[in-house]
């Protein structure tokens, strides 16, 4: 983790995303003085299951995931979360998930207690905080759509499709070209299925002329349609 540097709006790329995209430039201002952002490595925690829940965060660039571990040590992952993201439990006090960068990580960083109090000053956040966690919902119903089809192939196709939703930047369309923000393995825990199943899947949607890679993490997808129509 980096030392901590002020938090500056201007020139943000989530600064129009974000929850603090519901305040005034001034209540920005405002929040951002109560903040600090920090830069985490891939790996590395960034709040841990258990922990008080003392703060809450803004994720400004890379991927994230949540996770817990079950009663046999293995881990589940429960959400993955993108830019302009919201991480961390207001009015918890402990965190009951493990958030770990997936990648190379910017946050804008905030003390739950001073949040908090923006919210109640200002309930323009309260909402916008609202209807980033009815978003959130929304995918975690549709990884739980996803991890409960019977095709490992849709499966597959299916998280690839979430990927490039959530990789763009505009509501309306999806990314076609993006970084994969998790591993062979981390997407086989993911979907329940094996990593040789995960990358069997992606040799075949590549073959089919679906999809491309593009690099270590990079994929390409070729034929949209197509890859809708493999999800299911």
């Amino acid at each position: 983790m980096s030392s901590a540097a002020p938090v500056r709006c201007e020139g943000c790329p989530v600064r129009d995303q974000a929850v603090c995209a519901a305040l005034t430039d001034e209540e920005r201002a405002a929040l951002a003085r109560i903040g600090v952002t920090r830069e985490f490595a891939r790996g590395e925690t960034i709040f841990a299951a258990g922990d008080d829940s003392v703060a809450c965060a803004t994720l400004i660039s890379g991927a994230a995931k949540l996770s817990g571990i079950d009663s046999e040590g293995t881990e589940r992952i429960v959400a993955i979360v993108h830019p302009s993201g919201f991480l961390g439990q207001l009015f918890a006090a402990q965190v009951d998930h493990h958030a770990v960068a997936l990648t190379d990580s910017r946050l804008c960083l905030f003390p739950r207690g001073g949040f908090e109090a923006v919210m109640a000053e200002h309930p323009a956040l309260l909402r916008s905080i609202l209807d980033r966690t009815l978003a959130d919902l929304a995918e975690t119903r549709a990884l739980v759509d996803l991890i409960g089809r019977r095709s490992s192939r849709g499966r597959v196709a299916g998280l690839i499709l979430l990927f490039s939703r959530a990789a763009s930047d505009a509501p309306c369309h999806s990314s076609l070209a993006f970084e994969l923000p998790l591993t062979r393995g981390e997407m086989a825990a993911l979907l329940g299925l094996t990593i040789e199943t995960v990358s069997r899947q992606f040799s075949q949607l590549e073959a089919d002329g679906l999809v491309a890679r593009m690099g270590p993490r990079g994929l390409i997808v070729r034929d949209p349609a197509g890859l809708e129509a493999a999800a299911g």
